[in-house]
C-alpha cells in the first residue's frame, strides 16, 4: 500500500521511520501467528478469510477520523476487484511461503520485491531504467540465486517443504512486484484506505465462498490466534499508511529491510530456527540491491523537477 504524502502534509520524519518500523515488527509478528495458526490446523484459505475480515474494522474506524466514510468511495471497482484477485494469490503465497519456509528465508526472498518491481515497471510500464539500476537489479538477482540454492535444489528436485515453500514465496515476491504496479496505477486516484478497504472487502467474496469447504470448529486458542493475525495485520496497514503521511517514500522504505533482523529474532525465539548460510551470503546482496534501487527512486524525484524547470 504506497502513496505519497501530500505536499500540503505536515512533514514528520522522525515519526515516518518510527510507524514504518512498526510495521515491519508488527509484519514479523504476524508472519509468527501465520506460523501457529497452520500448526493449530487451521487451513489457509480460512487464515486468508478473518485476517481480511478483522482488517475491514480497523480500516473503517481510520477512515472515520479521517476524512469520513466518503472517502472511502470509489469509481474504479474493476481495477480494484483485480488488484484484490492479484492480492490473495500474493498473499496465499506469502502465507504458504512462511509456513513451509524459516521466517529469516521466506522474509529475504519477499525482500527482492523491488528488484522484480524496477523489472516489471520496464517491461510493463515503459519507465526508463538506467544502467545504475539494472546493475542493482543484477546484483540483487544474484543474491535471490545464492538464497534460493538452485544447484541444490535441482539437484533434490526442489521436493520437500523446503524446496516447495522456497518456490511458493519466490512466486510470492513475483505476484506482489506485480500487484505493486497495481497499486501505483490505483494511486493516481484512490487513497491508500480506500485502496485497503476495497481490497478486504472484495476479496472476502472468493474466501467467503470457499470458507465453509474448509472450516472447522475453533477453541479459545485458535480464536485468539485469528483474532491476533487481523489485528497485526491491521496495525501493519495502517502504520504503513501513517508512515507515508509523515515522510517521504524514499525516507521510511529502507525501514523495510529492518524485517530481515525482525524475523531472525521471531524464528529464532520462537521456533528455534536461524537462516541457512546461504541466506547470509545473498540477503546482504538483496539489501544493498533495494537500497540503491530506493537511492535512485529518492534522487529520480529530485532530477525530475530540474528537468522541467529547465
Amino acid at each position: 500500500m504506497t502513496a505519497a504524502p501530500s505536499p500540503d502534509a505536515p512533514q514528520h520524519y522522525l515519526g515516518g521511520i518510527a510507524l514504518r518500523l512498526l510495521a515491519m515488527i508488527s509484519l514479523s509478528l504476524m508472519f509468527v501467528v501465520v506460523k501457529l495458526v497452520a500448526e493449530a490446523g487451521i487451513h489457509l484459505v480460512e487464515s486468508l478469510f478473518w485476517r481480511q475480515a478483522l482488517v475491514l474494522p480497523f480500516v473503517i474506524a481510520w477512515a472515520a477520523t479521517h476524512g469520513g466514510i466518503a472517502t472511502l468511495k470509489t469509481r474504479r471497482i474493476g481495477a480494484h476487484a483485480r488488484r484484490a484477485m492479484m492480492g490473495l494469490v500474493g498473499m496465499a503465497c506469502n502465507f504458504g511461503g512462511m509456513i513451509l519456509l524459516p521466517m529469516a528465508e521466506a522474509t529475504t526472498i519477499n525482500l527482492s520485491v523491488p528488484i522484480f518491481a524496477v523489472i516489471f515497471a520496464a517491461l510493463l510500464l515503459g519507465e526508463r531504467t538506467g544502467w545504475q539500476r539494472w546493475s542493482a537489479v543484477i546484483v540483487g538477482f544474484v543474491g535471490v540465486l545464492v538464497v534460493l540454492d538452485p544447484v541444490s535444489g535441482f539437484a533434490g528436485g526442489f521436493g520437500g517443504d523446503h524446496g516447495l515453500g522456497t518456490l511458493i514465496a519466490m512466486a510470492g515476491a513475483v505476484m506482489t512486484a506485480l500487484i505493486t504496479i497495481a497499486v501505483r496505477d490505483l494511486g493516481r486516484t484512490e487513497s491508500a484506505g480506500t485502496t485497503v478497504f476495497w481490497f478486504s472487502l472484495v476479496s472476502m467474496i472468493p474466501l467467503g465462498i470457499a470458507l465453509p469447504f474448509v472450516y472447522v470448529p475453533h477453541g479459545l486458542y485458535e480464536w485468539l490466534l485469528l483474532f491476533a493475525l487481523g489485528f497485526l495485520g491491521a496495525v501493519v496497514q495502517l502504520s504503513l499508511t501513517g508512515a507515508l503521511r509523515l515522510a517521504p517514500v524514499s525516507v521510511v522504505i529502507p525501514m523495510d529491510y529492518s524485517a530481515l533482523l525482525w524475523s531472525i529474532a521471531c524464528g529464532w525465539w520462537f521456533f528455534g530456527t536461524l537462516p541457512a548460510e546461504t541466506t547470509w551470503i545473498g540477503a546482504p546482496l538483496i539489501v544493498a540491491s533495494g537500497l540503491f534501487i530506493a537511492w535512485r527512486e529518492h534522487r529520480r524525484h529530485i532530477e525530475r523537477p530540474k528537468e522541467v524547470a529547465a
